[in-house]
């Protein structure tokens, strides 16, 4: 099969011909019918992920069809549409047990602990726990666009931020993931800022449901400008970039007993974050993380989808061939495009 290859961490990948991958006996191979190219990728192949071996196929964020199935999987047969959370349980741990794969004791991702789906094929362990069956109403280019951004942005807005109406929700960096969630907050009745450096991506956040933009080039200061807007600071607030500065000012612009998110993986020199940790005392804030979707929480957000309050398609900025998806890894950390880039030749 053709696959996007790298042999060393923040060189060039390459298009390359490898052998195809057979199923073990709990996993299915899922012929890839798009697939999207995140920030996270492009932290795997600058070497920030402990996990990869090398050589390595990135590639997290897939939908497709099953091509080959092994003998111990009951619930799926070939032909099947399909997507897969980017964090895969085990099914034995206690995590699993309680029905949080996203956080598995002993997880797997495809694109960072196995190949992934910068590919024309990708192997997936344990199917019966960890496919995703796509809605025949949903395109494949769409419901790889939920990748892990859109389903974390779910989980981090939903399940981890309680978002309910009428609450207003800062979201500070508005790439792919900052996008979805702005969409989804807005869907859910919340009054949503978004802060960017990029007045493009603000103008796309107030067509998805932004009340009011910051553009933090251009303010003194982003928590006062928040403050201000919201008469007393945000009920919600999410990191959708995962930058010591975004991290700061989020948890820093909440309001009293408010909630920050943190989204934006925080990886590298930027792991250990300065938190103003008493003001989180003083104003009893929580701190939460968002890292994935279970399976079985998309029938949830399918069912939104349908209803029509949300409209992920319209985050797509653009499709390309796989071969192309090579220069747009590379160059991930420039912020360049507006939207979400899936790959849809192969």
């Amino acid at each position: 099969m053709k696959a996007v290859v790298y042999e060393s961490f923040s060189t060039a990948p390459q298009l390359m011909q490898v052998p195809d991958p057979t199923p073990t006996d709990h996993g299915v191979v899922i012929k890839v019918k798009a697939t999207g190219v995140c920030r996270s990728d492009w932290h795997g192949w600058v070497g920030h992920d402990p996990d990869i071996r090398l050589p390595h196929v990135p590639g997290h964020e897939f939908s497709g069809t099953v091509e080959a199935v092994g003998k111990q999987v009951t619930k799926w047969r070939v032909g099947d549409r399909v997507t897969v959370p980017f964090v895969a349980g085990c099914g034995h741990c206690p995590e699993c047990h309680s029905g949080n794969q996203q956080v598995c004791d002993h997880q797997f991702q495809p694109g960072f602990t196995h190949w992934g789906s910068f590919a024309e094929y990708v192997e997936v362990h344990l199917a019966d726990l960890n496919l995703v069956a796509l809605p025949e109403t949903l395109d494949f280019t769409t419901a790889a666009s939920l990748g892990c951004r859109f389903v974390t942005s779910f989980r981090a807005v939903v399940d981890q931020g309680k978002t309910s109406a009428g609450q207003w929700v800062a979201v500070h960096g508005c790439g792919g993931v900052g996008l979805s969630a702005i969409m989804i907050a807005n869907a859910v009745g919340a009054n949503v800022i978004a802060i960017d450096i990029s007045d493009d991506k603000l103008s796309l956040a107030r067509s998805l449901g932004a009340v009011a933009t910051i553009n933090a080039s251009n303010v003194a200061n982003v928590v006062e400008a928040v403050q201000e807007i919201t008469k007393g600071g945000a009920h919600v607030s999410l990191d959708a970039l995962g930058h010591p500065i975004t991290c700061f000012n989020s948890i820093s612009n909440l309001r009293k007993r408010g909630k920050h998110v943190q989204i934006g993986l925080m990886l590298g020199e930027h792991s250990t974050p300065a938190i103003p940790m008493s003001k989180v005392i003083a104003n009893e804030l929580e701190i939460l993380g968002s890292h994935g979707m279970q399976a079985h929480r998309y029938d949830a957000m399918f069912a939104m989808l349908a209803s029509g309050k949300l409209q992920p398609e319209k985050l797509i900025g653009r499709t390309i061939n796989l071969e192309q998806s090579i220069e747009v890894l590379m160059n991930m950390d420039k912020f360049e495009v507006a939207g979400v880039t899936v790959v849809t030749e192969f």
